[in-house]
């Protein structure tokens, strides 16, 4: 198995449009992110900078399930060991994030959700990157990384960024749920601090025509993973009988 995609050149991950590449990139935000929101002390800025890594957070989970796990538990040996695994870490922080977004700034148990989802993206994000994004690289050539690379992040730009316990983690329940759901929290983000109700509508406009092409990524790619039939020999004539 190749050694974990975080010590590896961008030449080894197959070049910044690797769907390796990508994953490592926002991984790496993702934990920047993280430690701002602990080296802040406004309550402000930590707001701001939660709702950052939760927005990233779930579109990075969001496209990873509909578009790079059943592309592993086809491709990769154990894959679909590997991609339950992570389905199961993403689960616990959708309802960990879900809690934290029904109570107040300043709740101590809040803080205490906030550092057990903290703890548990971070477990993820070396789960990935040691663990299952190496045996996908071994599986695939670097044509097919890049390809997959920009499936996902198609999906990624208009999927969800709000946690949502209750969707499926595979296809075909969450790209089909994912559409309305996208919507719906993207205005919600649009209006909050700073948004408008018509900027809201403007960009929640040219967000549908983005999310239609979301799902025909979605099920162009469920299509690809389907085994493909055979075609059914003819059948002959039943003889008859001589007269």
């Amino acid at each position: 198995m190749s050694k974990t995609i975080k010590e590896q050149t961008l030449q080894q991950l197959g070049g910044s449009s690797s769907v390796l590449a990508r994953q490592r990139r926002e991984h790496a935000q993702i934990d920047r992110l993280m430690d701002q929101y602990r080296a802040s002390g406004r309550r402000e800025t930590r707001e701001r900078i939660l709702q950052e890594v939760v927005q990233l957070v779930f579109s990075h989970a969001f496209a990873e399930e509909t578009v790079l796990w059943p592309t592993v538990r086809r491709a990769v040996p154990e894959g679909e060991q590997l991609t339950a695994r992570v389905e199961g870490e993403h689960q616990q922080i959708s309802d960990l994030v879900a809690d934290v977004e029904r109570l107040a700034p300043g709740d101590p148990d809040r803080e205490e959700k906030v550092e057990r989802a903290f703890a548990l993206i971070r477990q993820d994000i070396r789960d990935e990157e040691d663990l299952l994004l190496p045996r996908l690289q071994d599986a695939m050539d670097t044509a097919r990384l890049r390809r997959l690379g920009t499936a996902w992040e198609t999906v990624r730009q208009t999927a969800p960024t709000h946690p949502h316990p209750v969707v499926p983690r595979r296809p075909p329940g969450n790209a089909i749920l994912g559409v309305p759901l996208s919507l719906y929290d993207r205005t919600r983000d649009v209006l909050g601090p700073g948004g408008t109700a018509g900027g809201a509508w403007r960009k929640s406009v040219g967000l549908a025509g983005a999310l239609v092409t979301a799902a025909a990524v979605c099920a162009v790619l469920r299509r690809l993973g389907r085994p493909r039939k055979e075609p059914r020999p003819k059948e002959s004539p039943p003889a008859r009988n001589g007269a």
